[in-house]
């Protein structure tokens, strides 16, 4: 029976996902739109359809550039990277930069400026494809693309990361231990993209081969069939090799070693609680009880967040236990001190609250300062919530200037259960801005399987700060064409009688992000994709405006409890994420997925970016001919790969065993037995020429002679006759 009751609930709960707007949708107006055409294209698929013939893909050669590149600090960027973003840029592109900025911020050293006049900054700009130079080429005005469908965070940070000093994963020099390269299943003239190089010219700075890396090719590239150009040697890692979704471990570990970084620049403080210290944190002097390290607590829960009890000997989380404590009494936490710079944070944190349905959280935080040097303690926020068994994920933002510490304040109020109490687990502060909106989605692994394709499930609909209000469909088992796929879209909602809006939406961008559920913020590699309301976009075949207000394009959608709303077309990928990844590193954690969502005005990002008064405008991309962009109308044969040679872009053709290319396109074929019969009509001309002057060097010779022999007869014939 207790088996059957555990199936008829988690039936129910797939049926809650399903039933209502889900079973019986309603006819749009308009037809979602995919932004990448539907299509998974990798950073190289991006650039071969858009023609380019660049190094490994997608990288800009000069000719003063080799491989050694990343050992020199001469090729070193400053931590503070100045950059330019030309007005040519997507919006939703210049959004998703600004993401991957914060994302370096997070997670290393290196920052980012809006370019003020250094001699060398990264002007990015809308290319054919999604290509960068590697390391700091010192020439000035250094050329990024991010072109069409290069808007992933994922992709921006890959070039980025070229920008910064790094070459691909798979061009090291031990390559060849860790994979094999089946060179018989490569696309002709590709060849040349999967060279490796030793360690006298590239530097894997001690860091061990990482299948994981973002800068590792996919198993596919370059292929020119079915079949894989790549095979790990390890077989578990075949699926695992060209993620796009985040840094990985080793890739942060080469980078923050490259650039000798300790510390990431908006990272402050996170806490799992496994070490017996509890992260420097320090219980209050004031109150009646405290905060106790524990794995299992009565009353629950039974496990940590972070291992969720999987780890002998470890899996612990603090504790504040209601049910053996007296009314009124309080217990608090408080965090190590930490020294903010942005005047902005965002503390994130698992919650498990089995305590009395009148017991509280409360957030402060407590300022230092000359008038304060013990501190003054500021109310923030009580989190609210009834009881519930499971761990829950909050969002406190903060907005300190000076130094601090973030006070947890766990009171009991009232009656309550005998066991039972407040429990806190993987703690994470960072300046950076916290997201809007947690959408979890309970059972997901049996949602995935269980769903039939292109059967959506919808978040409940969100409203932003603005006064705009959107809603996330998400495809467990994919749409049509794409099984094994999560398909995520973004739709905008209206209710009749909202007022105040603009119409069509001007410049919102819309942030759905899988959560990966690592305990610690800097290790997290989530997947997101972001998309933004353009106010112009016409909706396909129409003349409706895609994203006009919901009552006037989309569709009517009545809630199971009988709430009514318009939902508008969605904008979204049908290749969000796959199963297998979904179900790798910490996306479901306890059964469920975490889904974060925001929705930001980024109409600020239609401003052109401010020139600083003492420089000249970066030239525009049609003007322009540096070394980042001379090759993109260079077309080079048989292979070739177009490099700036003294500023003009030339071609460096193929060479063989016994052939080559030559010419100015690399479009003539010579070999060794072509070199044999010039070699051998050039001797012969050789040898005649030789013979030739020979033969007139003897008529010479032997008419100067019979000249001097008559010369000296008359002599004679005139000295007899004196």
């Amino acid at each position: 029976m207790a088996g059957g009751g555990a199936s008829d609930v988690l039936a129910l709960h797939i049926l809650c996902l399903l039933c209502g707007t889900n079973l019986c949708l309603p006819t749009a107006k308009i037809l979602d739109f995919d932004v990448d055409g539907g299509l998974d294209l990798d950073i190289f698929d991006i650039n071969e359809e858009a023609g380019l013939n660049l190094i490994e893909g997608d990288i800009v050669l000069d000719e003063t550039q080799t491989r050694n590149s990343i050992i020199g600090d001469e090729y070193r960027w400053p931590t503070t990277v100045p950059y330019y973003m030309e007005d040519d840029l997507e919006i939703n592109a210049k959004g998703v930069i600004l993401k991957a900025f914060e994302q370096y911020r997070l997670k290393t050293c290196i920052d980012f400026k809006p370019w003020s006049g250094e001699e060398n900054y990264i002007s990015i700009f809308k290319g054919s494809g999604c290509f960068s130079s590697v390391g700091n080429r010192r020439v000035g005005k250094q050329r990024l693309s991010i072109g069409t469908n290069c808007d992933r965070i994922a992709t921006i940070e890959h070039e980025f990361l070229h920008a910064l000093g790094f070459w691909h994963e798979q061009s090291r020099s031990d390559r060849d231990d860790y994979v094999q390269i089946m060179w018989d299943r490569i696309s002709e003239g590709k060849e040349h993209n999967f060279n490796t190089y030793d360690d006298t010219v590239s530097s894997s700075l001690g860091v061990p081969y990482d299948y994981n890396s973002m800068m590792h090719y996919s198993k596919n590239a370059f292929r020119n069939g079915s079949e894989p150009t790549i095979v790990t040697k390890i077989p578990a890692f075949s699926e695992v090799i060209g993620q796009r979704m985040e840094f990985s471990d080793s890739d942060l570990l080469k980078l923050n070693r490259l650039y000798k970084c300790t510390q990431g620049s908006t990272f402050l403080d996170s806490c799992d609680f496994e070490r017996e210290n509890i992260c420097g944190m320090i219980q209050g002097h004031e109150d009646q009880a405290d905060w106790v390290r524990v794995s299992n607590a009565p009353g629950g829960p039974e496990t940590d967040y972070s291992n969720m009890g999987k780890c002998t000997g470890s899996g612990y989380f603090m504790h504040f236990g209601t049910g053996t404590a007296s009314a009124g009494d309080t217990a608090v936490l408080e965090s190590r001190l930490v020294y903010p710079k942005r005047g902005y944070q965002c503390l994130q944190f698992f919650y498990y609250n089995s305590a009395g349905p009148g017991d509280t959280l409360k957030i402060h935080v407590r300022e230092y300062d000359e008038d304060n040097p013990s501190g003054k303690l500021r109310f923030i926020q009580t989190i609210d919530g009834s009881p519930q068994d499971l761990w829950q994920l909050h969002h406190v933002s903060l907005d300190v200037r000076k130094k601090f510490r973030v006070v947890f304040e766990g009171t009991k109020v009232g009656p309550g259960p005998a066991a039972g109490g407040l429990s806190l687990d993987d703690i994470n502060l960072s300046e950076t801005t916290c997201p809007e909106f947690v959408w979890r989605v309970k059972n997901f692994s049996h949602v995935m399987d269980s769903t039939p394709t292109n059967t959506p499930v919808f978040s409940p609909p969100f409203t932003s700060k603005e006064g705009y209000t959107f809603q996330m469909t998400l495809y467990p088992n994919g749409r049509d064409g794409y099984p094994g796929e999560l398909s995520a879209y973004a739709h905008l909602v209206a209710r009749e009688g909202d007022a105040g809006q603009t119409w069509p939406c001007p410049w919102k961008q819309i942030t759905m992000m899988l959560m990966d559920q690592h305990p610690h913020i800097q290790k997290r590699m989530s997947n997101q994709r972001s998309v933004t309301t353009d106010p112009n976009m016409k909706a396909a075949d129409s003349d409706l405006f895609f994203w006009d207000d919901p009552r006037k394009v989309g569709a009517e959608v009545t809630e199971p409890d009988g709430a009514r709303y318009f939902r508008g077309p969605g904008a979204g990928t049908p290749v969000y994420l796959t199963h297998l990844r979904a179900k790798s590193r910490d996306f479901i954690k306890g059964g469920d997925a975490i889904f974060l969502l925001t929705m930001e005005d980024v109409s600020h990002l239609t401003v052109s970016q401010p020139v600083p008064s003492t420089t000249l405008k970066p030239t525009s991309q049609s003007a322009t001919t540096n070394a980042s962009d001379s090759c993109l109308d260079k077309q080079c044969q048989n292979g070739g790969v177009c490099v700036v040679d003294q500023g003009k872009p030339s071609c460096r053709c193929e060479v063989g065993d016994d052939w080559w290319y030559y010419g100015d396109s690399c479009q003539h074929r010579g070999s060794t037995q072509d070199k044999t019969t010039l070699a051998l009509a050039s001797s012969l001309s050789v040898l005649g020429a030789m013979l030739l002057i020979t033969v007139v060097s003897v008529l010479c010779v032997k008419k100067k002679y019979k000249k001097r022999v008559a010369n000296t007869g008359i002599a004679l014939e005139n000295a007899y006759a004196n």
